[in-house]
């Protein structure tokens, strides 16, 4: 009896196996279900995002699904361009380094810094928190190096500057040129050995417009909010001691170091030069024997131009 039921069974398995043989092997063979993509809210762009096109070392991105590192740091430029001050985003699950990639980009600073000098500085990061799950959930939380309170004091000062020197019939050298002796006029270089005093904010935008004092980083902010304002298009060039501006006037791009226009004299006597105003980067080298103004030229593309 026992012999017969098992008989039975194996009959019955067979039978199930040959009728749904089919079903049997697409359940094997078909292919994996397909992650569902993931909804990414998109912030709302403040005023201070730059349209100036994109760069040769990053560019802005609407595909938020990274395929690479160049693909984060388009991502993050695109972030910090349009003023977000927090961001979701998903790293797909065939990507298997994203995590990884994600966390070496936001724990270097010269990456990060690099990017920073193509956004305007009211959208420029003081510190970037970075959180990421193990399924590649990455949220990036901006900390903002100006406060909104900075920003309207900066813009109240910019714009009545403006009002009180630009003419409508400058020429655009002319433009710069009036900014560029209004800051230098309105500024001392934060020497603590000079001075005998170290501002808080001397290496931004306030300590320069606001304070009276700044170091380069605060002379270059400052001036790349004035040429956003007039609508003349820059970026900021840094090496590893030194930041200055680039400008794209009269169709090309030009240097413009307002810290070394205004030079620290040994009698404490205010200069003001015009040696590196909007000069060709072979011109700049020249001139430079500090070595200050050796830019990595992978990076800072526009320069070379």
């Amino acid at each position: 009896m026992k012999k017969s039921v098992k008989y039975i069974i194996v009959i019955i398995l067979l039978f199930s196996l040959f009728y749904f043989k089919d079903d049997i092997i697409k359940m094997f063979t078909s292919p994996a279900k397909k992650e569902e993509p993931r909804e990414i809210k998109i912030p709302k762009v403040n005023e201070y995002k730059l349209d100036n096109g994109d760069y040769e070392y990053v560019s802005s991105t609407d595909n938020f699904v990274p395929a690479n590192k160049q693909d984060i740091m388009d991502i993050i430029y695109t972030i910090l361009n349009s003023g977000w001050k927090e961001f979701t985003f998903y790293c797909p699950t065939e990507y298997e380094t994203c995590v990884d990639d994600v966390t070496s980009i936001t724990n270097n600073d010269e990456i990060l810094s690099n990017i920073n000098n193509y956004v305007h500085p009211f959208n420029s990061f003081k510190t970037i928190e970075t959180n990421y799950t193990t399924s590649g959930e990455i949220s990036l939380i901006i900390h903002k190096l100006y406060s909104d309170e900075e920003i309207k004091e900066i813009n109240d000062k910019v714009k009545k500057v403006i009002d009180e020197n630009i003419k409508d019939n400058m020429s655009e050298e002319d433009r710069i040129k009036t900014i560029h002796d209004y800051i230098i006029n309105n500024t001392k270089y934060d020497d603590e050995k000079i001075s005998g005093v170290t501002k808080e904010k001397s290496n931004n935008a306030y300590g320069a417009l606001i304070d009276g004092y700044a170091i380069c980083s605060g002379y270059t902010d400052a001036m790349a909010i004035f040429l956003d304002e007039l609508e003349i298009r820059n970026i900021k060039v840094s090496s590893t001691n030194h930041i200055w501006n680039l400008v794209y006037v009269n169709g090309s791009w030009k240097n413009l170091d307002l810290t070394f226009d205004d030079p620290i004299t040994d009698t404490g006597e205010d200069v003001l030069n015009y040696d590196y105003f909007l000069v060709d980067t072979n011109v700049l080298s020249e001139k430079d024997k500090t070595g200050q103004h050796n830019y990595d030229k992978e990076v800072f593309v526009e320069a070379n131009m």
